[in-house]
């Protein structure tokens, strides 16, 4: 059970209430069943919403007296409705499998084999919630045949479980359980099918992204009022040469060598992916914001007074007063000349007030940075200042790294000159622009010169300049056109946008969307796409263990899973045929704890019976 909010509008008012709901299996899917409306929650912060829901339901279960006394929560049990509580039935004993002759069969022991093994538990869970999102319905009703539908999911839960090229996709397939779930014959698709997949779905991305992202804020109850933009790049293996937007550019993979994409992407409080999209290569971040608006209100709806958070690479003046034109809020972080108009502000100790920050639940034992902030308003604009000690060394000891490279190479140069290698000053001049190129962190404190007579290159500090900066290490500047919020909350307002960066580095990295090796432009982005709808499973997946008390990762639990199999045990029995039983096997301990927690049957499939005349396999 969960708690969603609903809102409706009445002579142009709007009211919001607050209804219990729970998921419930149909034979069209899952869907949500109201229990009860529990009137206006408004004094309830959300973080408390799912803990009332557990207590809802055990109240329901008639387990009220283990509550403990909340007079807010009596009332609200007042509200529901009287639930009998059904005995508990043993299961049905399974059924014995059909003989030609009798129900029992005699087996012999020593030729009892098992054959054709396949890893089950994460195409099983990956496949499962495919079907929970909706996605199978979704593919049909953009009108997508059964078998591209198939295919489109057999290659989505590869990109899940185990990233593999078109070419070698059709073996991993056959390693698995996707045969037996999917009900297929076996048969694995050539590399031709698979592409052919792809320009399938291609010009049907934005129809299938806004009908799954409409159906995760049902499921999952999700905010509608944070969005989070950030963009990466993806760098190409070959020329690219028929991609249009295969273009050189700021790579952040490291790779200027490689032609790329950039990729834009939105995503809410949650981290789940509401909207991306593919630019080229040479596209700045700073002129993408106003196109990936566009796209957000278009395909999912863009609700006035949400608010965008934006890193500082699009913290540009007409970014921010595109924002406002659509009635949005801004949270962005400035850039860093910016902080050099509040250095007095950053030097004075008062005022600060410190974040209080919890022990991440991965990692108990990890040290967090030591965060304050201090809030600043200056007309209709709100500046958060943040100080972090840990940084303040961080910055320093960055500073005094390129410090020191910076003399070396000066004093090297010095020689060069000093030894007639190098004469004409505008070689010289050349040679010190690099050096300023190279190092720009520190050479912006040093006036580098040569004397014209002497040909002596001097290297003098700015002190003054140079303390200015000191002051400014560990210290960054947040705005925003809000003001109904601490400096504590809009700051973790901020740090919510490393969900952005947390789903580029999962689809970079277990998802494998990068390199590409694809070559046309709508192959590429079909690609991309299949990225994202992989990194929709896994949000999903581990939203739900999140809700359930478990945050782990995806990767964790694909390593956990594999260890569950389906195999055929062969039953050669005294008649002389054979019994071949496909079966899944009991999963362990771990592993069904882990469908425990998901909601699933640890039966993969149900079992088959198959009578045979010879032991050998087919």
């Amino acid at each position: 059970m969960y708690i969603r909010r609903s809102t409706r509008t009445y002579k142009g008012k709007t009211y919001t209430s607050y209804l219990l709901v729970e998921s419930v299996q149909t034979p069209k899917g899952p869907r949500q069943k109201t229990i009860c409306s529990l009137g206006d929650l408004s004094p309830r912060p959300r973080e408390e919403w799912l803990k009332l829901a557990h207590k809802l339901g055990h109240a329901l279960a008639g387990q009220r007296d283990l509550l403990g006394r909340d007079p807010d929560l009596d009332g609200l049990i007042a509200k529901l409705p009287e639930r009998p509580v059904p005995p508990i039935r043993p299961s049905p004993p399974e059924p014995a499998p059909h003989t030609p002759e009798s129900a029992y069969i005699a087996v012999d022991p020593r030729r009892v084999t098992t054959e054709h093994h396949r890893e089950a538990g994460p195409v099983h869970v990956g496949y499962q919630f495919w079907q929970r999102l909706g996605l199978d319905d979704i593919l049909a009703g953009c009108e997508l045949p059964a078998s591209t539908r198939r295919l489109a999911c057999a290659m989505t839960l590869n990109r899940l479980i185990q990233p593999a090229s078109e070419h070698a996709m059709p073996a991993w397939m056959q390693r698995t359980a996707l045969a037996d779930i999917l009900a297929t014959d076996g048969t694995a698709p050539d590399e031709d099918r698979l592409y052919r997949t792809l320009d399938a779905l291609h010009p049907h991305r934005a129809a299938i992204e806004a009908a799954l992202v409409e159906r995760e804020r049902n499921l999952f109850n999700l905010d509608r009022t944070i969005y989070l933009y950030d963009l990466t790049s993806h760098y190409f293996e070959g020329v690219a040469a028929t991609n249009p937007k295969a273009k050189r550019g700021y790579s952040r993979d490291h790779r200027p060598d490689c032609k790329q994409v950039v990729v834009g992407l939105v995503v809410n409080r949650d981290g789940f992916p509401i909207a991306h999209e593919v630019f080229a290569g040479n596209t700045q971040d700073r002129t993408t914001l106003a196109a990936m608006l566009d796209l957000l209100a278009k395909r999912v709806g863009l609700p006035e007074g949400a608010t965008i958070v934006v890193d500082r690479g699009m913290a540009y003046d007409e970014n921010i007063a595109e924002i406002k034109a659509r009635r949005l809020h801004y949270l962005v972080a400035s850039r860093q000349p910016e902080r050099t108009r509040w250095l007095a502000e950053f030097a004075d100790p008062h005022g600060f007030a410190p974040v209080l920050r919890q022990p991440s639940p991965r990692n108990p034992s990890q040290k967090k940075t030591c965060l304050e902030v201090n809030t600043r308003r200056d007309g209709d604009t709100t500046y958060i200042l943040c100080r972090s000690a840990q940084r303040i060394d961080k910055d320093r000891a960055i500073r005094a790294k390129q410090e020191g490279r910076l003399l070396a190479d000066l004093e090297r140069l010095g020689r060069r000159v000093a030894a007639g290698r190098l004469k004409k000053p505008e070689k010289i001049g050349e040679a010190i622009g690099r050096l300023k190129e190279r190092y720009p962190r520190v050479a912006r404190y040093y006036q580098l010169a040569i004397d014209p007579q002497t040909g002596q290159l001097t290297a003098a500090l700015d002190q003054a300049k140079l303390a200015d900066a000191a002051q400014l290490d560990g210290c960054y500047l947040l705005k925003t056109d809000r003001n109904d919020l601490s400096g504590d909350e809009f700051w973790r307002l901020y740090a919510l946008l490393t969900r952005a960066e947390d789903a580029f580095r999962d689809m970079k990295t277990p998802l494998a969307e990068r390199p590409i090796f694809h070559q046309r432009e709508h192959r590429v982005e079909s690609h991309i796409f299949l990225c994202v709808l992989a990194f929709h499973l896994l949000t999903a997946i581990e939203k739900t263990l999140l809700d359930r008390g478990l945050n782990t990762s995806w990767a964790t639990v694909r390593d956990t899973l594999k260890t569950h199999q389906i195999c055929t045990i062969v039953l050669p029995t005294q008649s002389g045929q054979v019994l071949r039983i496909r079966k899944t096997a009991t999963p362990d301990k771990d592993v069904a704890g882990l469908y425990n927690l998901l909601a699933l049957s640890d039966q993969v499939v149900k079992p088959s019976h198959r009578w045979t005349d010879s032991v050998s396999s087919d």
